[in-house]
This record gives C-alpha cells, structure tokens and sequence, in this order.
C-alpha cells in the first residue's frame, strides 16, 4: 500500500502544471507594445540618473536597458542610437547600500528588477513604471577610468609653445 501511495504521489508531481516563470522583459518590448505587459514582470539593466527619495518611502530612478549599459562608450562600445529606459519605484529599504546611478562617468549599478508593470496609473497621473518588488545586484558600479590622450597632450603643448613664442615676437611699443 505504501509503494503504491508513493508512485501515485510522485506521479501526481510529475503531471502537476509547473508555475508559471516570470519572463524577462527587454525594455525596448516593453516600450515598443507596454499594454501587453500586465502583472509582475522582471527587467534587466543600469540604474542611471539619481535618486529621487520620497516621503512614501520609495525611491524613483531610471532603468536603462541598452548597449550602454552592457559597453559604456568609454570602455569602447559603438554608438548605437539613444538611450532606452523607463522609471522605477523602488522600496528605499532595497535601494539602501547600493552605489550611486550611473551618469557620464560613472556605470550605475547593474540590476534585475521584479515588479508590477503599472501602465498608465491613474493614480500617479498615467505615468507607466515598475513597481518594484525585488532588487538583485548583478554588477555594482564603477567609475569609467579615462586616461589622458597622448595625440591631445601633444597638440595643446604645441598651442601653449606657438602662443609664447608669438607673445614673445610680439610688437612693442616704443
């Protein structure tokens, strides 16, 4: 009687509907088509621009999901095209130990965000954004390390020498 409890328990799991995975959303389809999208999804990508906290708790900031922020200009990705974000409400409590948002030379810390899709929520005057639920860290940020450019400290000490040697050859009165 046990063996056959056991089969039927254990097939009962192997016929049971797996719960349904959250798919990662580009934000480039969420953007493209956002009314597609309702309920909980995930996104992936920087947090840029700053934290602006709020009395309620939460933090709102934006979520770029681009070829910058996979390969910053600095560190040699190509230009291909603007910027693709949304906004984010986040608890402040998850925002709390994480580096600033990125900016021109800084990379924002890396994140997978969980949350509601809210599309036009009446209650905050239609604006689209996440509500988010949960922050994972994938990368945390960094400062872009730009060094001095040999071809440009070579062209400026030439301008400071021709500048002085005219300033020296100059007329004078007499």
């Amino acid at each position: 009687m046990r063996r056959l409890l056991a089969l039927l328990a254990v097939a009962v799991l192997l016929l049971a509907p797996a719960a349904p995975a959250l798919a990662q959303v580009p934000v480039g389809a969420l953007l493209s088509d956002p009314s597609l999208y309702e309920g909980e999804i995930t996104v992936q990508g920087e947090l840029v621009g700053d934290y602006g906290y709020r009395s309620d708790g939460t933090v709102w900031t934006q979520l770029n999901d681009d070829s910058y922020a996979r390969e910053p200009l600095l560190e040699g990705g190509r230009r291909t095209g603007g910027n693709i974000g949304i906004g984010v409400r986040i608890p402040a409590d998850l925002v709390d130990g994480l580096d600033p948002p990125g900016g021109y030379r800084k990379r924002g810390p890396l994140v997978r965000l969980t949350g509601e899709w809210e599309f036009h929520d009446p209650n905050r005057g239609g604006e689209s954004y996440l509500d988010v639920k949960e922050l994972i860290l994938i990368e945390p940020g960094r400062e872009f390390g730009e060094g001095a450019s040999l071809p440009a400290l070579l062209v400026g000490a030439g301008l400071i020498l021709a500048a002085g040697v005219l300033w020296l050859r100059r007329p004078r009165p007499r």
